[in-house]
């Protein structure tokens, strides 16, 4: 399996980024053909009690970095990867194999 991991910084307007990464970005995501699961993991403060480096995780698996490459290609991934400009932060993305 290969997980796309997408790492968000926190955006300036916390609010504005979550609805619409909640009511735009996650639709779009689950709308991949190819796409076998999708995780959302939204980071809370350390135990120490400091902020968390990033906002947000999100985790995209596929069957294999073939299917990953198909399903980014379709028009639905190419909406989903446009869509990600519209949050207003520049991720960071990882690919990496998921056992």
């Amino acid at each position: 399996m290969i997980t796309l991991t997408v790492l968000y910084g926190t955006p300036d307007d916390v609010e504005k980024f979550d609805k619409h990464y909640t009511e735009t970005h996650i639709p779009l995501a689950r709308a991949v053909p190819g796409l076998d699961d999708a995780k959302v993991t939204r980071f809370l403060p350390g135990p120490d009690g400091a902020a968390p480096e990033y906002h947000l995780m999100a985790q995209l698996m596929f069957a294999d970095a073939d299917a990953m490459g198909a399903a980014m290609s379709t028009d639905e991934g190419l909406a989903l990867v446009a869509d990600t400009a519209n949050l207003g932060i520049t991720p960071t993305m990882l690919v990496g194999t998921t056992e």
